[in-house]
């Protein structure tokens, strides 16, 4: 992480406990160093244990990716950081537009067969990630699912918690409540003649 990239990451952190008199005793390692860590297993996508002897010890490292992860620090640090790009942007931080859209994985072998599922368009077997994004890209919520379920069915449990996070997401849950309606309609049955010539 540069320098000019930690200024603005360090004004976005969530404040240790100690720091602000609420108990709690000082980390051992630097935030710096620890973010870095967290940074270069997500991107270089490798084992916690096969992290290079350069940053902090892996166990060390992912307790505090999972002490995070487990108070929503990481959320609530992402979310700063989302309303820093906003405003930058010269947006209101909450967004009022959302854009839903997935991608199908394939599963490899290791992946429960309740967890997956066939997507028939992409002839894909495993997992679908559904991701909301506001309109200018920056991520909202993930979602992932077995590989059949659609994006209108996985709008029916994202748009309702999205709805509790952002206030301006009026619109969205008109959507929410037309994808809740049965959409498709019995159709009369017709012979499979009845038009021949």
């Amino acid at each position: 992480m540069t320098d000019a990239e930690w200024q603005v990451v360090r004004d976005a952190m969530p404040v240790p406990a100690w720091l602000e008199g609420r108990g709690g005793q000082p980390e051992g390692y630097c935030h710096r160093q620890m973010l870095d860590a967290v940074r270069y297993v997500t991107n270089n996508a490798v084992k916690w244990r096969a992290m290079p002897a350069d940053f902090p010890a892996w166990d060390r490292v992912y307790a505090f990716f999972r002490r995070w992860r487990d108070k929503g620090l990481a959320r609530e640090f992402h979310d700063r950081l989302r309303q820093r790009a906003r405003r930058a942007e010269g947006r209101d931080v909450e967004p009022t537009a959302a854009i839903i859209d997935s991608q199908s994985v394939k599963g490899a072998a290791s992946v429960p067969a309740a967890s997956r599922g066939y997507d028939g368009g992409k002839k894909i077997n495993g997992r679908r990630r559904h991701v909301i994004t506001d309109s200018i890209g920056l991520l909202l919520m993930v979602l992932v699912t077995a590989a059949d379920v659609t994006d209108r069915q996985a709008a029916r449990v994202m748009l309702p918690r999205l709805r509790e996070k952002f206030i301006y997401f009026s619109m969205a849950m008109l959507m929410s409540r037309r994808l809740a309606r049965t959409t498709s309609r019995p159709r009369p049955q017709q012979a499979r003649w009845a038009r021949a010539a």
